[in-house]
């Protein structure tokens, strides 16, 4: 298997950004963290031809914006998470010869990332992390006068490209499961932070519920936040209050369920035993749990390698043909959080 750049960001301990700016010998990294980065990545033998865009004529620039507007999904839990849209953004950007560039944000101000990448020089296009962005976010970007493409969320109402996964599809998976191993008690944990994903997730849980011919019920749906602590602390207090809990549960995201995996042990509940749950995201930890997480994976390289496609399509063939909308299905990975009745 090939070396990415998330391994050597990983045993470098930098950033992915930082990386990127050493293979493609960019300033901005001082000498002493670009010697090392470069020791690592002949250590791991790295294929250093990968990023000598100097051999060959770049076509453009492209310029990755990772923007965590209130960091309780942009974090530092899912760094890995992005890490592989990035993987798969920068061998799309490289196997068609666009230099690939990532600028991180952490603010509120979506205006000011956009006017800082609207300057004298600009990149030839923008991919956009829109994880965190709401709809009037996303829409303030059409005042980029070069072609934007977003990943990680979807608004059938923008004329933007995007690549998301398919949240729809993803909960009649995860239902179907809860239901053939006999669950008819089904609850969902949503999170109060503005996440497009977790909206569409809370859709398809209400109409995979109701394909099933199964009641939706209101005092099923939970509210945590969409940190780990966050998550155990807010489940805490929903058990110490002595709400109802289901045969089953479908979390948001791994993070929250983790959190609340947490609180539930804590308070006598066993799970599967008592409670079987299914998470989403499918992160390095979810096999390591105990139980070892059933949850949704998607392929967040194909996310990135089409997000980039559909951007240098936009740059090389019409900047104005119609906005394409993409979803990319998960498959859901069983292992022991759910109990058969």
């Amino acid at each position: 298997m090939s070396t990415r750049i998330k391994d050597i960001a990983e045993k470098a301990k930098v950033s992915l950004a930082t990386v990127s700016l050493v293979l493609n010998n960019k300033p901005g990294v001082k000498g002493t963290t670009r010697e090392r980065v470069i020791d690592i990545a002949r250590e791991l033998r790295y294929d250093f031809n990968q990023s000598k865009t100097s051999l060959t004529p770049v076509k453009g620039r492209i310029r990755f914006l990772k923007i965590a507007k209130h960091g309780h999904t942009v974090n530092r839990d899912h760094d890995v998470f992005i890490a592989d849209y990035i993987e798969g953004l920068n061998q799309e950007a490289q196997s068609s010869r666009y230099q690939f560039e990532i600028s991180t944000h952490d603010t509120k101000n979506i205006r000011s990332v956009i006017d800082s990448h609207s300057g004298s020089s600009p990149p030839d296009g923008l991919i956009v992390l829109g994880t965190e962005l709401s709809y009037e976010d996303i829409k303030a970007f059409e005042a980029i006068r070069i072609p934007v493409g977003f990943i990680d969320s979807y608004y059938d109402f923008i004329d933007f490209d995007f690549v998301d996964m398919n949240n729809i599809d993803a909960s009649y998976r995860i239902l179907n499961h809860f239901i053939s191993n006999g669950h008819r008690e089904i609850g969902f944990i949503n999170s109060p932070v503005q996440v497009k994903n977790f909206k569409l997730r809370l859709i398809g849980y209400r109409e995979a519920l109701k394909n099933f011919n199964l009641p939706f019920n209101e005092k099923y749906v939970f509210t945590v936040d969409s940190t780990f602590n966050g998550a155990y602390s807010d489940m805490l207090s929903l058990i110490n209050r002595g709400v109802e809990l289901p045969s089953a549960l479908y979390i948001a995201n791994d993070i929250m369920a983790y959190g609340c995996i947490k609180a539930l042990k804590e308070r006598g509940y066993s799970i599967p035993g008592d409670i079987s749950i299914i998470g989403f995201d499918d992160l390095p930890m979810s096999s390591m749990m105990d139980p070892p997480l059933s949850t949704v994976k998607v392929s967040k390289i194909r996310i990135g390698k089409m997000g980039m496609k559909l951007l240098i399509m936009r740059l090389e063939e019409n900047p104005d043909i119609p906005p394409e909308k993409i979803l990319i299905s998960g498959e859901l990975i069983c292992r022991k959080s759910v109990k058969k009745l």
